[in-house]
């Protein structure tokens, strides 16, 4: 008996719907299975099994083969800390590493420094070398005598070094000159007033969110004074949100302050503005979808000489976080992976 062309094209299209149901069935399994995994990457070790790891890798791979880069944005708030903030560059270095894109980046006073920079285009390999040179002689006019004149006079260190080094790094840039949508937060030290910075010159805002007080003279701005960030917003995550970002990673890098050590001036000032600051982030932390916490111990906010460190420590939590990252975008993609393959 002759078979009908439309027997042959109704079997074919059984066959083809089937695979495509039996596809789907697998995907829904697989993306389940990673979203109801714990969305924050605080934990000690990684909870992903090497298993676990070569099927998200390969769905990973699906997507960005299928997704424009720019079709999914993760923005990334960058907390104060001092020099602990130099773990926010092994985390950027991270997301580098697992080809997931920063698509916007908030800071506050050296999440602001080290936000400025690789928003205007710092690869994360030169930061790691600024680092290594860096110290506060270079930012400030930091030293014994400056500090022993303080104390005598009253007379408050000058940080205006720190926009000058960062004018050398990055030019005169403005904001709507980035590479990447940045935003940084000061403080109104006549206020109180948290002053959000978005447009006008990037090295002046970075410098005035990271202008320590009491220690520091305040940056003068349009009739403002202001200083560090960190006293009104030290994780500012809902700066990211009109920068129309998918997602929010905030990386918190403040110390324990249950086992500071107050041995000087400086570390009960240190002290004061971390226990503030800690309070303050508790609703900023709610914004954001992951948190990522270096485990940074015994590193002070003022001991700029451990940057290998610092920045090793960033780059093992970033990538413990990658995975809930992923699992993330992927479930807000999970159309595009069981779509039809893009037309070249």
């Amino acid at each position: 008996m002759e078979r009908k062309p439309c027997d042959v094209r109704g079997r074919k299209w059984e066959v083809r719907r089937r695979m495509l149901k039996t596809k789907r069935i697998l995907l829904v399994f697989l993306l389940t299975s990673h979203v109801l995994l714990p969305t924050f990457a605080q934990a000690a070790a990684s909870p992903v099994p090497n298993e676990d790891a070569f099927l998200l890798d390969a769905l990973w791979g699906r997507y960005r083969s299928r997704v424009p880069e720019d079709k999914f944005k993760v923005g990334v708030a960058l907390g104060g800390g001092g020099a602990r903030g130099l773990a926010h560059i092994g985390v950027l270095k991270a997301f580098e590493e697992s080809d997931v894109r920063v698509g916007g980046l908030s800071g506050t006073s050296v999440g602001a420094l080290i936000g400025s920079l690789y928003a205007a285009g710092i690869s994360t390999s030169k930061l790691e070398r600024l680092a290594q040179d860096i110290g506060w002689s270079s930012l400030t006019n930091y030293s014994r005598y400056s500090l022993f004149r303080l104390v005598l006079t009253e007379e408050r260190l000058s940080n205006s070094n720190m926009e000058v080094y960062l004018r050398e790094q990055i030019g005169d840039v403005r904001f709507d000159q980035l590479k990447i949508p940045f935003a940084c937060v000061a403080t109104d030290l006549q206020t109180g007033e948290r002053v959000v910075f978005r447009e006008g010159p990037v090295a002046l805002a970075a410098r005035a969110s990271a202008t320590y007080p009491g220690l520091f003279e305040p940056v003068e701005f349009r009739h403002r004074y202001l200083v560090d960030g960190g006293l009104v917003s030290n994780l500012p995550t809902d700066l990211l949100e009109p920068m129309n970002v998918d997602m929010i990673v905030a990386v918190d890098v403040t110390a324990d302050v249950s086992h500071s050590t107050l041995k000087s001036v400086l570390e009960v000032m240190n002290q004061a503005i971390a226990i503030q600051s800690e309070r303050l982030a508790q609703d900023e932390i709610g914004r954001a979808q992951v948190v990522i916490r270096p485990e940074i111990n015994d590193i002070g906010p003022m001991d700029l000489s451990r940057s290998d460190e610092l920045i090793d420590d960033g780059i093992t939590a970033g990538r413990r976080a990658m995975p809930v990252v992923k699992r993330y975008i992927l479930d807000k993609h999970f159309k595009s992976l069981i779509g039809p393959a893009p037309k070249s």
